[in-house]
């Protein structure tokens, strides 16, 4: 049995605060504070929290990447598309897509390539699902 989920992120580049919206919006247009809201696991499904955990990670570690890099990015939207399998230790995460759109102005595209696939290879959340993470790009330069 799988199970899926999604979750978008926006802003919290530097703060950690940030919104997100669930399929199920339970978390639609909340402010809060990213490590505060995911230790507690307030009101969603362990699958959507995962998934808001993923993009939310992600977009601050492309952030961050881009900050040693000198660039500064004017948005990144993220979204993390979660799969859930069902074994016999209870559900697996199997896989995480994340979709992410970004507006850096004045970058070369190669280079913020680099940068995302750092960021993917950095992300404590990629890494610690033992999961396939693909990441889907698009940049407005």
């Amino acid at each position: 049995m799988k199970r899926t989920a999604a979750a978008v992120w926006q802003g919290g580049l530097k703060d950690g605060k940030g919104s997100i919206s669930t399929e199920s919006g339970v978390l639609k247009e909340t402010q809060y504070s990213f490590g505060t809201r995911f230790e507690n696991g307030v009101g969603t499904n362990p699958e959507e929290l995962i998934a808001a955990a993923h993009a939310g990670c992600f977009s601050m570690a492309f952030a961050a990447e881009l900050g040693k890099a000198g660039i500064t990015p004017a948005a990144i939207h993220t979204r993390a598309a979660i799969t859930l399998e069902k074994t016999d230790a209870g559900f697996t995460v199997t896989e995480s897509h994340l979709t992410m759109t970004a507006k850096i102005p004045g970058a070369e595209e190669a280079k913020v390539r680099t940068i995302a696939a750092a960021a993917k290879a950095g992300c404590p959340i990629s890494r610690l699902l033992n999961a396939t993470v693909t990441l889907d790009a698009t940049f407005e330069l």
